[in-house]
């Protein structure tokens, strides 16, 4: 079950059912299922005082992914800002609507063992989110 909440902001507009097919069907194409997957869409503050909690950063960013994994099911809370969303997609030019699904699926991917840190990486979350995006186009 996928859930959807906000927190400090309106939840944005997307379409429940459609986006959790989606999430679905990328999991599947990494051999993986949906288990428990909870979204928390936020502000910055909000974003900043769960990264200082619970990662000892004191910065902002798009998303923070907690793993509870078990086994091939994808378990885990994903806190967005939807401030920095904004501001990403203004800054790398991009739509908005587009910057707010690539960051819903980063956590996805990340549940499905992508990271994004090391070297070469970054390449390939990036590969992988753009495939992810067309097949939500194709669905």
């Amino acid at each position: 079950m996928i859930t959807y909440q906000s927190e400090n902001v309106k939840l944005p507009k997307i379409r429940k059912r459609e986006t959790t097919a989606w999430i679905k069907a990328v999991a599947a194409s990494y051999g993986k299922k949906v288990g428990e997957i909870g979204y928390l869409f936020c502000d910055d503050e909000k974003i900043l005082e769960v990264n200082n909690e619970y990662l000892g950063h004191d910065y902002y960013t798009d998303i923070i992914t907690f793993d509870y994994n078990e086994g091939d099911t994808l378990n885990g809370d994903l806190v967005i800002s939807l401030d920095t969303i904004r501001s990403n997609a203004e800054l790398f030019h991009k739509d908005y609507d587009e910057e707010l699904h690539r960051v819903i699926i980063h956590g996805v991917l990340h549940l499905c063992g992508i990271n994004d840190k090391g070297p070469g990486e970054r390449e390939i979350m990036e590969a992988a989110e753009n495939k992810a995006l067309s097949m939500r186009i194709s669905l």
